[in-house]
């Protein structure tokens, strides 16, 4: 079955480009007919983590000249994938009206591939938010730094906020879901966690779509440019903030270790999975390839 997975974090400079280049060349390497998608419409450069230069074709031809996103793919020298490059010419994410955006999800649905794989900006532009919740693996990339870790939390905070909000708006409760928020100093709601069970207390019918449709809200946490041992526990910390102040489930799919040569292949213009396939941080992204299809997580 086709899995959209897309990689966000709300910071950026944190890795999620390198992340998700090299979990594509992974699982193009086992057989998986692979898409990856540039999203990072302010500042695209996936195609640099492949070895490529700047694609004559992106996603300008499609947002302004409706060029097909099927027509836009372009190969790259690894067997099984195929690159949608970014917006690299004058699109910025606010220019993106909201037909526009569904339109786009529409075509991403419609491309032929084992596995989308959608980079995301930073920040945290509704475009960016939606296009995040659109992926069936929800996957959230962080650094062993203070700031990386905050905006994560943001990050998280507003997503799961939007998919509560999208939820109930499509299934007849936006009133209350309004209301509640409106007055949830009122109500004593401090968290998002407490929104959803107020939510839940009010009404039966309510709850039950809370129960159906954002009990198996999720995300999976990768930890990346890992420098020493102990912060490998840091995915685990993350896991138990998110389950305490936002209710969501949180997996820590894996983590990756710093490696001189990643730096030294972008800049040779070489895949670093491609040049080294049995490096100790290839190994790491294999593993969280594992995780992410198993469903399965790290324990530190």
């Amino acid at each position: 079955m086709k899995e959209i997975w897309a990689i966000g974090g709300g910071k950026g400079g944190i890795g999620k480009s390198f992340i998700i280049s090299s979990v594509g060349s992974y699982l193009a390497r086992q057989g998986k007919k692979v898409v990856l998608v540039d999203a990072d419409l302010g500042a695209a450069n996936l195609h640099t983590f492949l070895g490529m230069g700047k694609p004559e074709r992106s996603l300008t031809d499609f947002f302004e000249n409706r060029v097909p996103l099927a027509a836009l793919l372009v190969e790259t020298d690894i067997d099984h994938l195929a690159l949608l490059a970014g917006a690299i010419h004058s699109m910025v994410p606010e220019n993106i009206k909201y037909a526009q955006k569904l339109k786009f999800f529409r075509h991403i649905k419609k491309l032929e591939a084992d596995f989308i794989l959608i980079d995301l900006g930073a920040g945290v532009h509704f475009n960016t938010i939606d296009t995040f919740l659109l992926a069936d693996r929800k996957i959230v990339v962080i650094v062993p730094e203070i700031t990386a870790i905050e905006n994560m939390y943001g990050f998280i905070k507003i997503v799961f906020f939007r998919h509560i909000m999208n939820t109930l708006g499509r299934n007849g409760f936006k009133d209350e879901f309004q209301e509640a928020w409106d007055l949830r100093q009122a109500h004593g709601i401090a968290t998002l966690k407490q929104l959803v069970e107020y939510l839940k207390s009010q009404s039966e019918p309510m709850g039950r779509v809370i129960d159906r449709e954002l009990a198996g809200f999720r995300v999976d946490i990768v930890l990346n440019q890992i420098r020493r041992k102990r912060e490998k526990r840091i995915g685990n910390s993350v896991k138990s903030i998110c389950l305490k102040y936002f209710g969501v489930d949180a997996r820590y799919a894996g983590f990756v270790e710093t490696d001189e040569f990643i730096t030294r292949t972008l800049n040779n213009r070489q895949p670093y999975m491609q040049t080294y396939p049995e490096s100790k941080c290839a190994r790491e992204v294999a593993a969280i390839v594992h995780n992410l299809i198993s469903h399965e997580q790290v324990t530190i």
